[in-house]
């Protein structure tokens, strides 16, 4: 992802302050997080909420545990509502140009057999972002810390074993640009098994700084006892943050699991509700 000098000052000092929220025991101080940016508070608190849209010690609130369970208790959606209202507004399916490649098992097995995937890594709000890709749009994203790259890309190039891959970062970086815009598109493409397709299409319908759980979208897929099959299949969306699975909780408000890392979970979590309270404070 490409940077002017000051957005990357600001990504630089933005990823490191929420590492550091993260990684605390307890909630920081203003004082506190600009010391440790190197920075006077005031000019801190400026690009942090100029770069989040809420200022540090909001941010911190939504990290907790408490926020997810007061997500699922004010901001669930049923994803029959969110598909009836959802999907003319507020739904990634508006924003997001995506073909679904429902497969059969023995196609599936191919695992990517003749096909070309270009791979690339680059800056993200929630780290290091492995990017992947065919000619006609994404197919993969993760997120990794700097000592977990090699096994986050062995994971995800692990999805397609017989794939072509080609570090190249020019044929997909239109893609990745507009990824964390408030208005984003991407050219996406997803390749599963029918179930897995499902289930990723419900989770589109999931709008920004809204949760659902498990439970929910088995019932929307038609499958209502398959909660676990369900999980698995969140688990492998190899769509990070385009196919929001870090928007599932368990139905007790629990964060439940992520693939690349709970703390990347909340993260999102965090900023995106960060984003729809400012949204919310325009209108």
């Amino acid at each position: 992802m490409n940077f002017d000098d000051s957005q990357s000052y600001h990504y630089r000092v933005i990823r490191c302050a929420i590492r550091q929220i993260d990684d605390a025991d307890r909630p920081l101080t203003l004082n506190e997080l600009a010391s440790r940016m190197s920075m006077s508070p005031s000019h801190f608190q400026r690009t942090f909420s100029q770069w989040v849209g809420v200022s540090p010690k909001r941010y911190q609130q939504y990290l907790t545990l408490d926020h997810a369970r007061q997500l699922l208790q004010d901001r669930s959606t049923t994803l029959d509502t969110a598909r009836r209202v959802g999907l003319s507004g507020a739904s990634r399916l508006h924003d997001l140009f995506v073909s679904w490649e429902a497969m059969s098992p023995g196609q599936f097995a191919r695992g990517g057999l003749e096909l070309n995937i270009y791979h690339a890594w680059f800056d993200s709000p929630f780290g290091d972002m492995l990017a992947m890709g065919t000619n006609k749009g994404l197919c993969g994203l993760a997120f990794a810390t700097p000592r977990s790259r090699n096994t986050v890309f062995d994971d995800l190039a692990g999805r397609w074993p017989f794939a072509r891959l080609v570090s190249d970062r020019e044929p997909i970086e239109r893609w990745v640009e507009g990824l964390f815009k408030r208005r984003n598109q991407a050219q996406a493409i997803l390749v599963g098994a029918p179930f897995h397709i499902k289930v990723w299409e419900a989770l589109l319908a999931i709008p920004e700084g809204r949760v659902t759980t498990y439970t929910d979208i088995a019932r929307a897929i038609g499958h209502p006892a398959a909660v676990r099959a369900v999980g698995s299949a969140v688990g492998r969306n190899p769509l990070s943050w385009l196919i929001p699975c870090h928007r599932v909780l368990r139905k007790n408000g629990e964060l439940g699991g992520y693939h690349w890392g709970l703390p990347v979970k909340r993260a999102m979590l965090a900023w995106e509700a960060a984003r729809s309270e400012t949204e919310n404070a325009v209108v």
